[in-house]
């Protein structure tokens, strides 16, 4: 990628973050952005129930994270990658098909996910901010055993195509291509992931981070949280909503964004 966000909005970034600029782009600051970025960036689809547009531009979906927001995986990954080239670190852009509930892969362009090489590693990186329960840190792309996490056991394993297949506690979570892609490749699956019935996306709002001892999401109406007491979800009235995305994702909304349900959904004829 080339270089197209100003140092002052890498710093802004950096700022969102709660990371100072590294001095190298080596792979223990690689590490600390991971995982600071899962931390303060909420993964959410918020836009799609708003009726915003969506621009898949690096200034754009940077100028997103800084104002206060998050996104989903073309976002967040697109607006780190742009970060991280700002930085100095090597990176590539790739197109992966998620694993769907029925065993089935989705559409090309599903999810977009990066290659990063770093200043002081000849091996690179698989790094993903963008998919839900994903590793807390980067993982080894030439590594076929399984690789430690926080959040389990991921491993990497070669398809018959050349493809790569992403497993965590063995079961696969996308497959991953090697060939390099534009972020412009991806304008078609996030038109269509904000726009198909078909879309996980378009069913329901969901804004989720990563915290020191779990998870908190909200999902349409209920706040889950997830921690060493276990799992807890509150139902939350019309006038908890807004407080909620303030409050746990520093989200300040004007209005609370609305799930765009089908006749069948909703019961009706």
């Amino acid at each position: 990628m080339n270089k197209i966000i100003s140092s002052a909005e890498a710093d802004a970034y950096l700022a969102r973050i709660g990371v100072t600029r590294p001095a190298v782009p080596d792979l223990a600051a690689l590490r600390e952005l991971h995982i600071r970025h899962l931390h303060a960036v909420p993964f959410e689809n918020v836009s799609v129930h708003l009726g915003e547009e969506i621009v898949l531009e690096p200034a754009a979906l940077v100028a997103k994270v800084t104002g206060g927001r998050g996104g989903f995986c073309y976002e967040l990954n697109g607006a780190f990658a742009a970060l991280l080239d700002a930085l100095g670190y090597e990176v590539t852009l790739l197109a992966a098909r998620v694993m769907g509930p029925q065993g089935l892969f989705g559409p090309p362009f599903d999810h977009l996910a990066l290659e990063v090489r770093t200043a002081d590693s000849d091996e690179p990186w698989l790094v993903d901010v963008g998919f839900g329960r994903n590793s807390h840190y980067p993982l080894r792309f030439g590594e076929r055993g399984e690789q430690a996490d926080p959040a389990g056991p991921f491993r990497l394993a070669g398809t018959a195509d050349g493809d790569l297949d992403l497993l965590r506690e063995g079961e696969v979570q996308y497959r991953l291509e090697r060939r390099p892609r534009e972020l412009a490749d991806f304008e078609g699956g996030c038109w269509w992931h904000r726009t198909s019935p078909k879309s996980l996306f378009t069913k329901a709002v969901i804004c989720s981070r990563l915290t020191p001892s779990g998870r908190v999401t909200l999902s349409d109406r209920t706040l889950v949280t997830t921690g060493a007491t276990g799992r807890q979800e509150l139902p939350l009235g019309e006038e908890e909503i807004l407080p909620a995305f303030r409050d746990h994702f520093g989200i300040v909304l004007d209005r609370v964004p609305q799930a765009r349900r089908t006749a069948e959904e909703q019961g009706t004829p």
